[in-house]
């Protein structure tokens, strides 16, 4: 039929040279022929001939030696040349409004948020505070540049403002959640944080993430920390969630079984400042008067108490 016919007809031939394993020349022919409203085969035709030919092989590449003292391993994740000269509240508050007015999909806004999380970095709190004052406002569709950019900032000023946020209650809950989520990602908490979100804890209706993430933050800091158990704002919050369990995690409701739950959830998480809870989890867990949920929550609280406290001898044998 008519609708069969083919409109286009196109072919290409092409011959390869090979010597010693590299392509040396390639001769291609295209021909298109157009045949539309034609009749036998005629048409409208075209025929291009193309030719490649290599001239040149480089024996060795010329490069300048390098010490090896000067490489090093690193992420390529968000590495960016640090700025010797001083970062100032306002340039921040300048990039804030860029990114209001930038288009939220370009390549444009991805710089300049990088841009934006590295100079928080180089800010003191007082500065920082000052920013947070003047740029606390929301782009279109709802959107805190800073807010987003405080998680990845990872300093002690950015802590403590993400701290005061939260406990000001300026933010949205998926927001506040957001905060303490990114806790768990600090690469080097610092004393001076833990002191800052220690208060969290007690504060009325403290959320699960609440908990989560500074026990968390907590962990990551024991670990690079030598005796981190004498630091007063360690023993701050592990003062706070043994008080929470009490002498032995006796509960007489829902709502304090969740609690507790929740608390010997954070207990375990903290790692090696727990140690000192050791005794209180051993009680926890070998009163039989507790729901089965608590004393299997007590031992599950030593996983990461290291084995010097001798966790066998707290854990009666036989229960």
């Amino acid at each position: 039929s008519q609708s069969e016919q083919r409109i286009l007809s196109s072919k290409l031939e092409c011959v390869q040279s090979i010597k010693d394993g590299v392509l040396s020349e390639t001769k291609c022919t295209e021909s298109n022929l157009v045949t539309l409203f034609s009749q036998k085969g005629s048409g409208a035709k075209t025929q291009t001939q193309s030719s490649l030919k290599l001239f040149q092989v480089e024996t060795e590449t010329l490069y300048n030696k390098v010490d090896s003292e000067d490489l090093y391993v690193t992420s390529m994740l968000y590495e960016k040349e640090e700025t010797e000269r001083e970062v100032t509240g306002g340039e921040v508050t300048e990039l804030v409004w860029k990114l209001c007015v930038a288009h939220s999909a370009s390549f444009e806004t991805a710089d300049l948020f990088m841009t934006l999380v590295f100079q928080l970095r180089h800010l003191s709190l007082e500065v920082l505070k000052a920013v947070w004052q003047r740029s606390s406002f929301k782009c279109r569709d709802n959107w805190q540049p800073l807010i987003d950019a405080l998680p990845s900032c990872a300093t002690e000023a950015c802590v403590i403002l993400m701290k005061e946020i939260i406990a000001s209650g300026e933010v949205e809950e998926d927001k506040v959640e957001y905060f303490f989520w990114s806790f768990s990602f600090i690469p080097k908490p610092t004393s001076g944080m833990i002191e800052s979100l220690a208060p969290l804890l007690k504060s009325p209706g403290a959320s699960q993430s609440c908990f989560l993430g500074v026990t968390a933050l907590l962990h990551r800091f024991c670990s690079s920390y030598n005796s981190c158990d004498g630091v007063p704002a360690v023993q701050s919050v592990m003062w706070t969630l043994g008080k929470f369990l009490g002498r032995n995690c006796t509960v007489q409701d829902s709502e304090r079984l969740s609690e507790v739950q929740l608390v010997l959830k954070a207990i375990g998480n903290a790692g090696l400042a727990a140690a000192s809870l050791a005794p209180v989890l051993s009680l926890c867990a070998s009163l039989k008067s507790n729901p089965i949920e608590i004393r299997l929550a007590a031992i599950q609280a030593f996983r990461r108490i290291p084995c010097s406290v001798r966790v066998s001898d707290l854990l009666p044998a036989g229960d």
